[in-house]
């Protein structure tokens, strides 16, 4: 079996999640095109809806005027998505009154604590379930801006603390450990704010207001980390993957697969909505196994599950370590990925912060318990074109929640 053609993910997650924050946040009317049809996105337009912004479609378009935002008459409901949750609290601590946030049953069981210390040493005040879970009230207001360093690189908590600091008199610097993602900055600049970068310093001045612009919303790496690992696991296979977003923080996966020996091009470079974008070409081959640990794991977290899916299709041991973060994802993933492969047949070492993968992983058909994890339910599915093995989903329905219309693009690419 082997893998031909082309394919056209959907619009970015993250970038459309920023798209409708900022355009409510901005000055005059923001048009969106190519946004995410997913069910996390849309928690993000309603909760911005909520705070007064006027958001409408027009035709293959999405019109947000925004402006001065206001407390909200009713719970803001963040449905599955962390990001919604995570970046609202910075733009709520900077609107005066209460406002209350809760969410489904698996982000009720996400934390918060990392989003409040911040906010709340800048003057917001928070009432959390056990102090760091959703349902969560957040009074607003004045805020102080400051330096805030980050134990552990969050491109969510980074973004929470660069919003709230739009509010905050002064300035306020955020320091990551490591480079996450930095779609926030990217944006922020695009909507016409100053940010002045020096390595892992972020700083910003409060005051600043953002103004509308056109954006355009490019192809989700994330989502392309599917298709490209079903043909970079397939010998043979020759994959076009159109307009995707190229941001150096979100294609680490790609040097991975290269490193597994996946043949890698790219193609076709533009830049929209202060975003690189492009077409990745994935030619098949047989893959060896690789560590992946260390600086690379925040740009790579979300793909980590359809990497572990590689690392089974390759030849020798795959080392993923330094990934704790998973364990706090919309499931613990390294336990449901490690659980989907026992529940196949075969024994994966399970680490504390990764796992240990020696492939090819001798595999049968099963059931897999996908924890309603969209990546998990994503990850396995690929698996099963892989190997051509049948793999039972007990949820297909999550996959929604980032990527509508996958089972379908997925059985398009058959050979």
């Amino acid at each position: 079996m082997h893998i031909r053609g082309e394919i056209s993910p959907p619009g970015d997650k993250s970038i459309s999640h920023r798209a409708f924050m900022f355009g409510a946040l901005a000055r005059g009317t923001t048009t969106i095109k190519s946004a995410l049809e997913s069910l996390d996105v849309k928690s993000t337009r309603e909760a911005m809806q909520a705070l007064g912004a006027d958001i409408r479609r027009d035709g293959d378009l999405w019109l947000v005027r925004g402006g001065t935002l206001k407390e909200p008459q009713t719970v803001i409901d963040a449905g599955n998505s962390g990001t919604t949750a995570r970046l609202l609290c910075g733009i709520l601590a900077g609107i005066h009154g209460v406002s209350c946030i809760t969410g489904d049953a698996s982000l009720v069981r996400r934390p918060m604590a990392r989003v409040i210390q911040p906010l709340a040493t800048m003057g917001a005040c928070f009432m959390a379930r056990q102090d760091r879970y959703l349902p969560m009230a957040v009074k607003g207001g004045r805020l102080a801006g400051l330096t805030y360093r980050m134990d552990v690189a969050s491109a969510q908590v980074k973004s929470a603390v660069l919003l709230a600091g739009l509010n905050a008199e002064g300035a306020t610097e955020v320091i990551e450990p490591l480079k996450s993602r930095d779609h926030t900055e990217r944006m922020l600049r695009f909507f016409g704010i100053e940010l002045v970068e020096d390595g892992n310093r972020i700083r910003i001045h409060g005051g600043q207001h953002l103004q509308a612009r056109p954006v355009e919303v490019p192809g989700d790496p994330s989502s392309a980390a599917f298709p490209a690992v079903l043909a970079a696991a397939t010998p043979g296979s020759d994959l076009l993957i159109k307009g995707i977003c190229l941001n150096p923080t979100r294609i680490a996966f790609l040097d991975v697969l290269k490193r597994m020996g996946a043949d890698i091009e790219f193609n076709n470079y533009r830049e929209t909505a202060g975003e690189t974008v492009g077409d990745i070409r994935v030619q098949g081959t047989h893959l060896t196994g690789t560590t992946i640990q260390g600086a690379e794991i925040p740009s790579l977290i979300d793909e980590l599950p359809i990497l572990a899916i590689a690392a089974a299709c390759a030849e020798g041991r795959t080392i993923i370590r330094d990934a704790r973060e998973l364990r706090v994802k919309e499931a613990d993933r390294i336990k449901a990925i490690v659980n989907g492969f026992a529940a196949l047949g075969a024994d994966v070492e399970e680490l504390d912060d990764g796992m240990i993968i020696d492939g090819p992983l001798p595999l049968r058909a099963g059931r897999i318990q996908t924890a309603s994890d969209h990546r998990i339910a994503m990850s396995f599915a690929v698996l099963g074109k892989v190997l051509s093995l049948d793999i039972h989903l007990d949820d297909t329905a999550c996959v929604d929640i980032s990527y509508p219309g996958f089972f379908k693009d997925l059985a398009g690419l058959a050979p």
